[in-house]
């Protein structure tokens, strides 16, 4: 855990003083910025934003083989089978070609939580971190995704044996990881669906949320409350520590911000997601990184077929 992120996101929650923040997958890379300082060369939205349509800013897709995925699938397979881990969330990054600037497709996705980053990267995730309102706390795990248009659609994701034991994988997880820093710790709801945009056609999304009571002193303590939920656990898997040694060895390469956090604190709630939905600028292009979570029960074609699913603009 950071010290200094933590002593930073501490003082200014201290001083009540709002500020955006952004910190990488495994807490290696960081920036918290006062908003009355935020340079031009990052861009956010929090919240629903109205519907609207938008050229394909996706030209073309280089996917990395079947056969790339399967091996590392079947290692994945392989560390469950031997009790390391019961999910893991599996990403790969896929070179893609655009029609647009990263700061041109931050303005035209539609996406509940849209980050513009220095150039870097930009995401436009349909999945929240935590929100704070007053002293509850609350996350709003994403796990199970279907085509909106197949029959039956809502029915046969909700009977899914496997989406169903995934989902509950990681509600349990970050039930766990929500009592390490309130009380009263509690699922309010479970496995509810909703739709989102997902380029030219609509997903089906399900979610639980959970929730709990801070201490009144909370902003004083902000770094000690966010930090011990990073990284989070949707993006990773359970048993969280041993998941994430796991995924660093079977990717074999750097998430950086992708799977990290960012949020704004507004100087009395705060409200942040998961930087998923992400395009990355590189040396060699662009890179859209997107993943899915593997149980001992997933199909290794369905899952590869998510993965591809996910690299869209909304």
């Amino acid at each position: 855990m950071s010290d200094s992120l933590l002593k930073t996101l501490n003082r200014y929650g201290s001083q009540r003083r709002p500020f955006l923040f952004v910190i990488n997958f495994d807490l290696s890379e960081w920036e918290v910025l006062p908003l009355d300082r935020l340079p031009t060369t990052i861009r956010y939205s929090l919240g629903d934003e109205e519907l609207r349509t938008h050229p394909y800013a996706i030209r073309s897709i280089s996917p990395p083989s079947f056969e790339l995925y399967r091996e590392k699938f079947e290692r994945v397979l392989e560390e469950i089978r031997r009790g390391n881990t019961y999910l893991l969330n599996l990403t790969l990054p896929t070179p893609v070609t655009l029609d647009a600037s990263l700061e041109e497709i931050f303005s035209m996705a539609n996406a509940r939580y849209k980050l513009y980053y220095r150039g870097r990267f930009v995401s436009f995730s349909p999945e929240g971190f935590v929100s704070i309102r007053g002293r509850r706390i609350a996350t709003y795990p994403m796990k199970g995704t279907i085509d909106a248009a197949m029959p039956g659609a809502r029915e046969r994701i909700l009977a899914d044996p496997k989406e169903l034991a995934e989902h509950t994988m990681v509600v349990d997880l970050l039930r766990n990881d929500l009592n390490l820093v309130a009380e009263g710790v509690a699922l309010r709801r479970f496995r509810y669906v909703e739709k989102i945009r997902a380029g030219s056609k609509e997903l089906l999304q399900v979610s639980s949320e959970i929730d709990g009571i801070l201490p009144e002193n909370w902003r004083e303590r902000l770094g000690e409350i966010l930090l011990p939920l990073l990284p989070a656990g949707s993006v990773t898997g359970t048993p969280k520590r041993k998941t994430v040694e796991l995924i660093r060895k079977i990717e074999g390469y750097d998430r950086g911000f992708f799977t990290g956090v960012w949020g704004v604190f507004d100087g009395e709630n705060l409200d942040s997601a998961v930087l998923i939905r992400y395009i990355e600028k590189g040396g060699d292009g662009y890179r859209f990184k997107s993943g899915g979570g593997i149980t001992l029960d997933s199909d290794c074609r369905q899952e590869y077929d998510e993965l591809l699913d996910k690299v869209y603009i909304p």
